[in-house]
């Protein structure tokens, strides 16, 4: 690699170009459908990148708009038209609920004249949050805890959202009656199924409750007797979009954040190798297999010879079984360092694309080929910090810590390992 270029000037800017490919400024307008000849256009929307998404529609919209979304607290977007509500995440709160029932008020009456535009992106499970008849806002957001806490796919975790709402799973759609409706997606979810971001509101759902049940039961999730009574209920209840002309759109992935770091790669004179954009599993299982990978491109100059950046996204998880504090990207990098053990010529990135890892304040680390001897000079034990779930702590102490603040995107996990020489 050049050697002007440092290593951590390099992954800094591939992971800006990876989050203004999927800036909402820039995905939503070539998505905007043209205003309806008559009637009204109302905005709704839920999600880490909601409040921007709103705001590239006020930018680019050319006719009257209306409208309300929710985001997670500190996420907000100046919006003159379109209100935006911030609200609870990871756990839902009462503003959520405030945001949903009148999110339903809005759409409520609306005829096939009107238009119903959706922004939806990660985050909009919590955000909003509806539960159904016979489930409390208190017993949703136990269940939801143990769900985080469990190492559950996101997957299976919306699967149980759904089918404890009121708003999600299509349900959002039929209370649009005969309106058209426009759904853009920002995903962050790997697969990109539009049915599981945020729980797709407007998305007819293709599950039943007795999945939600199993999955409950795979994770030894503690339900209220009631509730399990109401998913073991037969159901033939199908989600209707009443309109034909519902429109769904992904607008943007992990897929366009790795390849736009990998066009940012060769412009730097590395070569890239996206690995995936939709790796899940223990963020730790993951990241030994990264170090791996990236040792046998230093070792051996295979599959790809270095200079070379490893690539990859999707949605770990982190079965919490410490009292530390942590998240996904770190606990990943924590791994990934205690794999590779000091080895050389090896550095690497690894960040949620919204900005926040896990709940904390940073968006994830990076990883040198040095820090674990720094560590060790502080008296830090990976192994322990590991155990403990306690990667935050750890890089936090290093100063190596990553803070962009909110970034108003969200298409999960951004990992890139870098290997600036071989030695076959």
């Amino acid at each position: 690699m050049p050697a002007s270029i440092a290593p951590e000037a390099c992954l800094n800017a591939v992971f800006a170009a990876a989050l203004t490919a999927v800036d909402p400024l820039v995905v939503v307008p070539p998505f905007l459908p043209a205003p309806p000849r008559s009637g009204r256009t109302v905005v709704i929307g839920a999600g880490k990148a909601a409040a921007r998404m709103a705001q590239a529609v006020e930018q680019h919209w050319t006719g009257e708009i209306e409208g309300l979304v929710v985001t997670r607290y500190g996420h907000g977007a100046d919006c003159r038209r379109i209100e935006v509500i911030e609200a609870g995440h990871p756990v839902p709160d009462e503003a959520g609920a405030q945001a949903a029932r009148r999110i339903l008020d809005l759409v409520s009456g609306l005829g096939p004249e009107d238009l119903v535009l959706c922004l939806m992106s990660g985050g909009g499970s919590s955000l909003l949050t509806m539960p159904t008849d016979g489930v409390s806002l208190a017993e949703k957001r136990a269940i939801n805890q143990a769900l985080l806490r469990s190492g559950a796919p996101i997957s299976d975790m919306n699967c149980v959202r759904r089918h404890l709402s009121a708003i999600k799973g299509g349900r959002l759609a039929d209370a649009c009656g005969p309106a058209q409706i426009v759904t853009l997606v920002i995903s962050d979810v790997p697969g990109d199924d539009p049915a599981i971001v945020a729980s797709g509101p407007t998305i007819p759902d293709a599950s039943t409750p007795a999945d939600a049940l199993a999955i409950l039961e795979r994770y030894a999730i503690p339900v209220p007797d009631h509730i399990r009574a109401m998913l073991r209920k037969p159901t033939d209840r199908k989600a209707i979009v009443h309109n034909p002309f519902n429109r769904v759109s992904v607008i943007a992935s992990a897929q366009h954040a790795l390849e736009a770091a990998a066009q940012k790669a060769r412009e730097l004179g590395l070569t890239p190798l996206i690995l995936s954009n939709r790796i899940e599993g223990e963020s730790r299982d993951v990241g030994a297999v990264h170090a791996a990978i990236a040792r046998q491109i230093r070792d051996f100059g295979q599959p790809v010879s270095a200079p070379a950046l490893l690539l990859s996204g999707g949605e770990t998880t982190v079965s919490v079984r410490g009292n530390g504090r942590g998240g996904r990207n770190v606990e990943f990098l924590l791994s990934l360092a205690a794999s590779l053990d000091g080895c050389a010529d090896i550095h690497a990135l690894a960040c949620d694309t919204d900005g926040i890892d896990g709940s904390e304040d940073n968006a994830g680390a990076i990883l040198r080929p040095d820090t674990l001897e720094r560590a060790r000079a502080l008296g830090l034990s990976a192994g322990d910090h590991l155990a403990g779930n306690d990667a935050y702590s750890f890089f936090a102490k290093l100063d190596d810590l990553i803070v962009t603040g909110p970034t108003r995107t969200n298409v999960n996990d951004f990992r890139a390992v870098l290997v600036t020489a071989s030695h076959a």
